[in-house]
């Protein structure tokens, strides 16, 4: 999720679990705590980008980090904070475990995949919720400002903190319960229309949880659909892009090219244009919002320069030797148009 989200999270959490003894110090200290585990951002100064990009949610995203963390930030604070008698190690250490360990939680369920269980490389992507959503977002910060400014002994403070969690925590599971028949219907239409499917895989799409987007996995290549709840009309699948994973084949082993799929969760296409091999990461979805949309939106230009792997990013300058995405949904898009069709889809079809 995006940085405010897990600090609003950190911070409600850290307030539920120390708020009653240090008042608004939890809720900073949560904030704080919340935004470690994106740390792993500074990889960037050290390795190229695309290990970064796959370095991200690592680590400092499992279900051992807080482990790791928490003791440390817990002697930290006790030594700091010596005059709160009344708060323990262990008080720090559950408030400090908590407030971390809710972060990859969270993270898991949006696309980018989160390794939870690392370091087995098994990204987990829910994909109930996008990384940016005000309605999950917004009624949780309103209540964690109201609480902040409550006595630590009020009992407004308890309520509003407990508000923010219960609701922001229901409308997890709402989106899970929209994806499931989002989901549904999707697999049903392709029943309907007789397509034979490896996988489905079902994603929210921006700051909202009513339209889903929909990347089919057919034997050799992908179709995609929307579905939006207000949909009366059965879903309308694309034309058929072909993988072309052989395409790959010969460099299949290259560390670089194991990190690309790792990258996209193992959805890509491959495409040879003006004898450049392009790899198209499906991850961020589709360019449209109809039967014609496109998945060539996010994709890195491969070459092999006598032997060795590089990557060409075809929007900047850059260094060769570099790894950059190219993202073509960011040149020349007409935010107007794109947010109106968007806009005529989720109202349903």
């Amino acid at each position: 999720m995006d940085s405010l989200t897990q600090i609003v999270l950190g911070a409600s959490v850290a307030e539920a679990t120390l708020g009653k003894k240090i008042g608004n110090k939890a809720i900073v200290l949560g904030a704080i705590a919340g935004t470690i585990p994106d740390l792993d951002i500074v990889a960037r100064f050290f390795v190229d980008d695309l290990t970064a990009s796959v370095m991200h949610r690592g680590f400092s995203h499992s279900l051992i980090f807080p482990f790791v963390a928490a003791p440390i930030l817990a002697w930290v604070l006790k030594k700091i904070y010596s005059s709160y008698t009344d708060v323990s190690f262990n008080d720090w250490f559950k408030m400090f475990f908590l407030a971390i360990i809710t972060h990859p939680i969270l993270d898991a369920q949006t696309t980018w995949g989160t390794q939870l269980f690392w370091p087995f490389e098994w990204r987990i992507a829910v994909e109930n919720i996008f990384i940016i959503d005000p309605i999950y977002t917004l009624p949780f910060l309103t209540f964690l400002i109201l609480t902040a400014f409550q006595g630590k002994l009020s009992k407004k403070r308890k309520l509003y903190n407990s508000l923010g969690l219960i609701i922001s925590s229901a409308y997890l599971l709402i989106t899970l319960s929209f994806k499931g028949v989002a989901h549904y219907n999707i697999a049903k239409g392709l029943e309907e229309n007789n397509i034979e499917y490896k996988d489905i895989n079902t994603r929210a799409t921006y700051f909202n949880s009513i339209l889903w987007s929909s990347q089919i996995e057919l034997e050799d290549s992908y179709i995609f659909t929307y579905y939006s709840l207000f949909d009366k009309s059965k879903p309308i699948f694309t034309k058929k892009f072909p993988k072309n994973h052989n395409m790959l084949q010969p460099l299949i082993d290259e560390k670089k090219i194991q990190q690309l799929i790792i990258l996209s969760n193992g959805h890509y296409l491959m495409t040879n244009e003006n004898d450049e091999l392009i790899f198209w990461n499906l991850k961020l979805g589709l360019k449209g919002f109809d039967e014609n949309a496109s998945p060539y939106i996010w994709s890195y230009v491969i070459k092999n320069n006598n032997g060795e792997i590089q990557f060409k990013e075809t929007n900047e300058k850059m260094d060769a030797l570099k790894i950059q995405e190219r993202r073509s949904f960011r040149n020349n898009r007409n935010y107007s148009t794109e947010f109106s069709a968007f806009y005529e889809r989720l109202k349903g079809i």
